[in-house]
């Protein structure tokens, strides 16, 4: 479960950032092929916040899609899962979104 370290370096990053600044709400990107799972990130938010000037935060995470182009047929389409296949059928493909995780704003009081 590496979401629980992703999420705990998130929250490092914003009171580090923030210090003791009320945190009223979190926006995290997290796209559908960075192979972490939001629904757990949810759950170690609520967990590693108390404590901290997080507390009580809402946490909101967009999950963009992937995309991804072929180099053998030149296509540009859409993944939603890790696997990496052409609809031509080639697996040589270049990800090109879907990977990223970031934290996108922060709303303080």
């Amino acid at each position: 479960m590496h979401e629980m370290s992703i999420t705990q370096s998130v929250v490092d990053a914003i009171v580090s950032r923030l210090g003791d600044t009320a945190v009223l709400s979190v926006r995290l990107e997290i796209g559908r092929l960075s192979g972490v799972v939001p629904d757990s990130v949810r759950f170690c938010f609520d967990v590693l916040c108390t404590g901290t000037a997080l507390e009580g935060a809402a946490l909101e995470i967009d999950e963009p899609p992937g995309r991804a182009a072929c180099r053998d047929c030149g296509r540009e389409f859409g993944i939603d899962y890790p696997i990496l296949l052409c609809p031509c059928g080639s697996a040589d493909v270049e990800v090109l979104a879907g990977r990223q995780l970031r934290i996108k704003s922060v709303e303080v009081a």
